[in-house]
């Protein structure tokens, strides 16, 4: 009989602050240009303290929802609905099994993308990918975390690759999922100057404009993370994603 029931989860106040602007987003009532409140004004509308307010502003931003503007305050982007929709999905609730597939679907996704983006780049567009390589480069170098900036290159090779859906759906997918290896210690300082490595040889792939060799690099590249994703034992009772 136990087993027929499921853990309950509480969210948090960043996530519950995140999904009452979500759907703030989503029915129009926040539209593209539209400013937030200040700090102070929406921790005393949602009786939470501003600490909680502010992760949640910039998670919201990261993902591009939000964006802040100088001498004006946080005010809505222009993100796609469609995004928005899928941006918030719990990888908490997808058993093993599960968990694998989306990590499958990411590496289906970037290899496609990789592949787009060596047969349609331009001379800026490498130029944009080297600075988003840089910017992981200088992050490892001091020993600080990577994975946002490494979150930024890949999307930066999913915007060259011109297909606004690919970028859509990883988008959707791979959040959630850096959310675990942030959680489980994935990527730690040797992985990460692999990584390093292995973007440089992505992006000479792009440079040659070598659509299948840059595929070939991405999938490589993606592989340790997908072997992980078959053996992690991802259950609420081992793992809480923040």
């Amino acid at each position: 009989m136990l087993d027929k029931f499921t853990k309950v989860k509480v969210e948090s106040p960043v996530d519950v602050i995140i999904g009452q602007i979500r759907s703030l987003i989503v029915t129009g009532n926040l539209k593209p240009g539209d400013k937030l409140p200040s700090e102070r004004k929406l921790s005393d509308s949602f009786g939470v303290g501003r600490t909680y307010v502010r992760d949640a502003i910039k998670k919201l931003e990261f993902f591009g929802i939000l964006k802040p503007l100088a001498q004006s305050g946080t005010v809505v982007s222009g993100t796609d609905i469609s995004v928005l929709e899928g941006l918030f999905t719990n990888v908490i609730s997808l058993n093993k099994k599960d968990f694998f597939y989306l990590v499958e679907t990411r590496v289906l996704l970037e290899r496609e993308s990789a592949k787009l983006a060596a047969l349609r780049r331009t001379d800026k567009d490498i130029e944009a990918i080297w600075d988003a390589y840089y910017n992981y480069e200088a992050q490892i170098k001091q020993d600080l975390p990577g994975v946002d900036m490494d979150f930024n290159f890949h999307l930066k090779i999913a915007e060259v690759s011109q297909n606004p859906v690919i970028k859509s759906l990883m988008l959707i997918v791979i959040p959630d999922i850096l959310k675990a290896y942030r959680k489980l210690n994935v990527c730690g300082a040797g992985r990460y100057l692999k990584s390093a490595n292995e973007h440089i040889e992505i992006i000479k792939m792009i440079e040659k404009r070598d659509g299948d060799g840059a595929a070939i690099m991405m999938e490589k590249h993606l592989q340790d993370v997908l072997e992980f994703s078959k053996t992690v034992d991802f259950s609420p009772r081992n793992v809480e994603v923040e």
